[in-house]
């Protein structure tokens, strides 16, 4: 029996699939550009029939649902930093490639924003080099793979197994073998290791931790990038050494810590660079009744006192928001509906002390002085 009514059903453009699996790796990497909605009036929207509307709807929520990564200035400054130290790496195989650690606090988009530098990097490397390797196999420039709680030696081999659709089998040396030939074979250059803070568990010590990552620089002919909250506040890059024992610390020696900071508008340059990821989210939404200035002038400070600055806050708030008014017919975001809106937990938590700040004038989002154009000469 037919549940939609004798008529055409309607998938969507929801993408189910897991970029730590190497078939929905190469879909986040080949995958299309979504396309934005069209936007319509309000008067538009009611001449709409329900099919369509419906239609229209699903459309403009998994396209909200899926804004992004907006290229922040702090996106962009993390980028080249990657940029830096992965395409420098071109030493033989004899030789320890330098790693990266990107490490910074939960909701910042550091996940985000690494996969979108594995992902450019994957399309420069096979546009350069083609999609198949001399010896006839898939070239795979970079992979992705995370790691869950208590992760040992054996799990992160499995895991790397796991991406590439090899078998699971065997102890962690067996595993490893595997993974390297496929590394090999299909000339995998990067491979970036997301939470890297649950390798042996979150009470493991810092020394065994900086072991099980030089294993990994040792065995993998790649530069690791690894992505991870508190990893150097457990004392991984100093191995356990203090003061200028310090020095023997391998791992800190080979391992350029990185990071990607909150929106901050303690001075008018942040305050301008988050008045320009309003303006371009703004220009994302699809709205019946969006105007100029809905996010960036009008729920500023609302928005950072209730994202702390946080861009996936800031975003599953705004996803949220946009559901809501489609679905209520109210087709705007003002501070009254997105009330309504439930956001984190670490977010509502700070959002009192931040909102007091701003109403008793002691911060603002909005920028003091703007930079003065200049004036083009005759």
């Amino acid at each position: 029996m037919s549940t939609t009514g004798g008529l055409e059903p309607f998938e969507g453009d929801d993408r189910q699939y897991t970029p730590t699996r190497l078939p929905g790796w190469l879909q986040e990497v080949n995958g299309p550009d979504r396309i934005q909605p069209k936007q319509v009036t309000r008067a538009q929207l009611a001449a709409l029939s329900p099919r369509d509307l419906l239609v229209h709807n699903d459309g403009r929520e998994v396209w909200h649902a899926n804004i992004g990564p907006i290229e922040t200035p702090q996106l962009l400054a993390l980028h080249e930093a990657l940029a830096e130290i992965v395409e420098s790496n071109r030493q033989d195989g004899d030789k320890t490639k330098p790693a990266a650690l990107v490490d910074a606090y939960p909701g910042l988009g550091k996940s985000t924003a690494v996969r979108a530098y594995g992902r450019a990097l994957f399309r420069k490397q096979v546009a350069l080099r083609g999609e198949t390797t001399p010896s006839g196999h898939r070239r795979v420039p970079t992979i992705y793979i995370a790691l869950s709680g208590n992760t040992q030696i054996r799990g992160l081999n499995a895991a790397i197994c796991r991406f590439y659709g090899l078998p699971v089998t065997g102890d962690a040396d067996t595993l490893a073998e595997r993974a390297v030939d496929a590394v090999l074979s299909m000339k995998t250059s990067t491979i970036i290791i997301d939470d890297i803070h649950f390798l042996a568990g979150a009470n493991s010590n810092s020394v065994r931790m900086a072991n099980q990552l030089k294993y990994l620089a040792n065995v993998f002919p790649v530069t690791l990038i690894y992505v991870g909250v508190g990893v150097q506040q457990r004392g991984v890059l100093r191995e356990g050494f203090s003061g200028k024992e310090t020095a023997l610390a391998q791992f800190g020696r080979r391992t350029t810590p990185l990071t990607l900071l909150p929106f901050q508008i303690e001075d008018d340059e942040g305050r301008l660079q988050w008045e320009t990821l309003l303006k371009t989210i703004e220009r994302k939404l699809v709205l019946a009744e969006k105007y100029p200035g809905m996010l960036a002038q009008d729920l500023s400070d609302y928005l950072y006192a209730r994202s702390t600055g946080h861009f996936a806050s800031l975003m599953a708030l705004i996803n949220r928001g946009c559901l809501r008014a489609i679905r209520s017919g109210h087709e705007r975001l003002d501070e009254d509906l997105m009330n309504q809106v439930k956001n984190d937990a670490a977010a509502e938590q700070a959002r009192k002390e931040l909102e007091a700040e701003i109403k008793a004038g002691f911060l603002t989002t909005h920028p003091v002085s703007r930079p003065q154009r200049r004036k083009k000469s005759a």
